[in-house]
């Protein structure tokens, strides 16, 4: 019996709400590897929001492409991890951007005042579509 996901599986899982990990080549030194804040829709593209003058965002704009991995924390475990390249940076809005995410990770109240709290001065959007795909489901195997 195959642990991997189906396509559809794949999709949704991504789209749930998860902290990812980002993955960014950094020249001679490994990855740059950090937690982050996402955004995908089945189909679409993956998008973040980072700092324009932050390092992750010199990396990313240099290595033109970047890897985000995606997991449970409860077992059995589920992981989808997917790499592709940039599709487009744009500069971040308060509203479609800062307070969506913001509400997706903390709920309304508590994603408004984060977002009340927080500029989007400075703030970029980066989106990346998915190439390459890697998943692992083991309910398929122990649920």
């Amino acid at each position: 019996m195959s642990i991997e996901m189906t396509v559809e599986e794949r999709q949704e899982f991504l789209a749930e709400m998860h902290v990812g990990i980002i993955s960014i080549a950094d020249g001679e030194r490994g990855p740059l590897t950090l937690p982050i804040w996402y955004d995908y829709e089945p189909g679409g593209d993956l998008w973040i929001i980072t700092d324009e003058t932050s390092r992750k965002a010199k990396l990313l704009s240099a290595a033109g492409r970047f890897s985000l991995c995606a997991q449970t924390e409860q077992a059995p475990y589920k992981y989808v991890s997917v790499e592709g390249p940039i599709t487009s940076t744009r500069p971040a809005d308060f509203e479609g951007d800062l307070r969506a995410m913001a509400h997706r990770y903390l709920g309304t109240e508590l994603g408004d005042a984060y977002a009340e709290a927080n500029s989007v001065q400075g703030q970029i959007v980066i989106s990346m579509h998915p190439k390459r795909w890697r998943t692992t489901d083991y309910n398929k195997q122990y649920g």
